[in-house]
C-alpha cells in the first residue's frame, strides 16, 4: 500500500493505493495523525485504488475520523489503537472534517454494510468534495 498527499485549496487530499488491511491500516493511521499533527483540518481520503478494505482498513478509517475530532487514539501503553463503537455525539464533528472520495464499488458496499457510509459523507468528484468542506 501507498499513502501519498495533494493539497487542493484548504483540503488535503490522502490518496492510498493498495488494499487496506491488517498489514497496512496502521500506516492509515500514523500518515493521518502525523497531517493533523502538522496542522491539516480537512481530509478528503480518496480511496479510488483501494479495491479491498478489511475490518481493520475499516476501523483505520474510524480512528482518522477520531484523530480529526480531536481525541486521542493512541493507547496509553503505546500499542495498535483499539475499536471502539462510533458515538455520534463525540465522533459527529469528525463528519465536517474527514470525508471519502470514490470509493470502488466492493468497498462501498462494505462501507454500507457495516454503517460507515451513514458516519461519512461520500462523494464520487473532485470538485464536489472539495466544495463540501466549509
Amino acid at each position: 500500500m501507498q499513502i501519498s498527499f495533494q493539497k487542493r485549496d484548504h483540503v488535503t487530499i490522502m490518496h492510498i493505493l493498495g488494499d487496506v488491511d491488517s498489514s497496512s491500516y496502521t500506516d492509515v493511521i500514523n500518515k493521518a495523525q502525523e497531517a493533523y499533527d502538522g496542522g491539516i483540518r480537512n481530509l478528503l481520503i480518496d480511496l479510488s485504488k483501494v479495491p479491498y478494505v478489511s475490518s481493520a482498513g475499516l476501523m483505520a478509517f474510524h480512528t482518522v475520523a477520531r484523530i480529526f475530532a480531536g481525541q486521542p487514539v493512541q493507547a496509553k501503553d503505546g500499542s495498535r489503537p483499539s475499536f471502539r463503537a462510533i458515538n455520534m455525539q463525540q465522533d459527529g464533528s469528525a463528519r465536517e472534517r474527514v470525508k471519502l472520495l470514490s470509493p470502488q464499488v466492493a468497498v462501498e458496499q462494505v462501507l454500507d454494510m457495516v454503517g460507515l457510509s451513514a458516519f461519512f459523507s461520500i462523494f464520487g468528484d473532485l470538485d464536489t468534495a472539495v466544495r463540501s468542506f466549509s
